[in-house]
């Protein structure tokens, strides 16, 4: 999916998945990025990307376990 804010010349696409809502900590329940890297996304470059999702997907997965354990 391609995001408005993508920079030219980078082919790391966003992750967002058009599900923004903002949890108690500033992440995204969506694509797991924090505001700070949603802000920053289109001034980021490849590799800062694919740091980005990084950390974005150990999010969603951290939230998912949390969820499964405590019965949601």
């Amino acid at each position: 999916m391609r995001d408005l804010h993508d920079q030219p010349g980078v082919s790391v696409q966003s992750p967002c998945v058009r599900n923004c809502c903002l949890d108690e900590n500033d992440v995204c329940m969506g694509c797991g990025r924090h505001i700070e890297e949603i802000l920053v996304w289109h001034q980021a470059g490849g590799e800062e990307r694919e740091n980005i999702i990084a950390v974005a997907r150990q999010r969603l997965l951290e939230r998912k376990n949390r969820q499964r354990f405590q019965g949601f």
